[in-house]
């Protein structure tokens, strides 16, 4: 599934690159050349993955590392750190920083895509194409389907996005804002209430099979995806 990726590189060649090979594998790439402007491109789109160069003029890559997870909004994005550093207690510096993983100049593309879709599969599922499945309510990406105990569902676009993340993200509570930024994207202007609506319409299909359960809403808060009773 492709990804919105962002890289801090500050050497044109290497950015250039590290772009062209993502754009191939059908990623939208976004580009820094500092930490300046890398933190107004997170601020306002949020990417699936940074991959980020220690080696940056003014503030290094590795400050931008420790201040995304410092930030509850980008705590959880996939970080890798792509540097000339090979040291070993360069690498531990990184992923001690926040970095999920740590990558070498030089590097083949292959590998970088193969770093990518690892970090995508441990810290957001929901940007993989496996499908997902709890007590016989299954999704499936790459088909665009979902099943309970077998039997089709049928969903519009939204509800599927929103089942999808829930699914991948089970047993947390998330706010209307939250989903909004991870269903919706941040940069879409929309009510908090249009989460609402847009959960009765998912819970609605999902009733026949009594699977509408596993939606909790947690009083206050949000809601959550659960198969564990309220």
């Amino acid at each position: 599934m492709p990804a919105n990726i962002l890289v801090v590189e500050d050497e044109p060649a290497i950015q250039e690159l590290i772009a062209v090979n993502l754009h191939h594998a059908g990623h939208h790439v976004l580009r820094a050349s500092d930490v300046e402007e890398a933190t107004r491109l997170v601020r306002e789109t949020l990417p699936d993955v940074v991959l980020l160069d220690w080696m940056l003029p003014g503030v290094p890559g590795i400050q931008l590392a420790r201040r995304l997870r410092a930030d509850e909004r980008t705590r959880d994005l996939p970080i890798i750190m792509i540097t000339a550093r090979g040291e070993e207690h360069d690498k531990i510096a990184g992923l001690e920083a926040g970095a999920d993983d740590y990558l070498t100049k030089p590097f083949s593309p292959r590998e970088l895509l193969a770093r990518i879709n690892a970090v995508l599969r441990r810290r957001a599922p929901q940007m993989t194409d496996d499908a997902v499945e709890v007590e016989g309510l299954r999704l499936d990406p790459t088909t665009h389907r979902v099943f309970t105990d077998g039997k089709p569902v049928d969903l519009g676009p939204t509800e599927f996005r929103l089942l999808h993340f829930f699914m991948t993200h089970a047993e947390r509570v998330h706010s209307r804002t939250q989903l909004l930024d991870q269903v919706w994207g941040d940069h879409v202007f929309v009510e908090e209430r249009t989460v609402d609506v847009h959960i009765r319409r998912l819970r609605s299909s999902l009733e026949a099979s009594g699977h509408d359960r596993l939606i909790q809403t947690v009083r206050g808060a949000g809601y959550r995806f659960s198969a564990l009773s309220e």
